[in-house]
């Protein structure tokens, strides 16, 4: 079961090479980074972020959670579970990482 962003469904971290991160640590500015914005993460694996906090996680078969911007990193819950698991986020022209409390990093970009 998807439990979280980076840990499971299969999720490879990947390395970005040579690209200037910035870190975001506002609330807002992860919102607006996020906010009805799809991230595709590979050629199966996409996820959609819902201005109003809902998001699907879509790969083999689709997830449904919840994502919220707190204390200035983005966190996401994905039921049966009721456990907020928060990354540090950064941004790189059309590319967003998302790094976790164990240092794995998840990078993904904006489908326009």
């Amino acid at each position: 079961m998807f439990k979280a962003l980076i840990v499971a469904a299969g999720l490879v971290p990947t390395l970005a090479i040579a690209e200037e991160w910035t870190p975001l640590f506002e609330d807002a500015a992860i919102q607006e980074a996020l906010a009805d914005r799809t991230v595709r993460y590979d050629a199966l694996t996409f996820q959609i972020f819902g201005a109003a906090g809902d998001t699907q996680y879509i790969t083999e078969r689709a997830s449904e959670g919840r994502w919220a911007a707190r204390g200035g990193q983005y966190c996401s819950v994905w039921p049966p579970s009721d456990v907020w698991t928060c990354y540090d986020f950064a941004v790189s022209g059309n590319s967003v990482r998302f790094i976790g409390t164990d240092r794995s990093v998840s990078v993904g970009t904006y489908e326009e």
